[in-house]
């Protein structure tokens, strides 16, 4: 899409602070960080959101969740914890319609399931 922000910052038309890329998905800083790590992994891919995935997409999510875990262990988070969270649809929170995954770690988080 050449509107979408991400797509544009996957492709090198907008700056960002990117911190991992390989054939299927790109890792940056988000800009608006809510705990000390705050990345965003997004696929090259543009798929709206979660809503939109396929069958053909199961990889690359999969990927996308071994990657966080693997940043997770770089940004010293892995032992204290951290979360992965995809925002589906506005009332969720999502601000940017192309799928991606936060990962989010470096502080106690206040809101936990029981």
């Amino acid at each position: 899409m050449d509107d979408c922000v991400f797509c544009k910052i996957a492709k090198k038309r907008f700056p960002a602070d990117i911190i991992f890329e390989d054939d299927r998905i790109l890792v940056f800083k988000d800009i608006h960080p809510i705990t000390p790590t705050h990345l965003l992994i997004i696929p090259k891919k543009h798929i709206d959101s979660l809503n939109e995935i396929e069958m053909d997409d199961m990889g690359l999510l999969g990927h996308m969740v071994y990657i966080a875990h693997d940043l997770a262990k770089q940004y010293n988070i892995k032992e204290s914890g951290y979360r992965l969270v995809f925002n589906t649809g506005p009332d969720a929170g999502q601000s940017v319609f192309h799928l991606h995954l936060h990962l989010l770690g470096g502080r106690k988080m206040p809101f936990h399931f029981n």
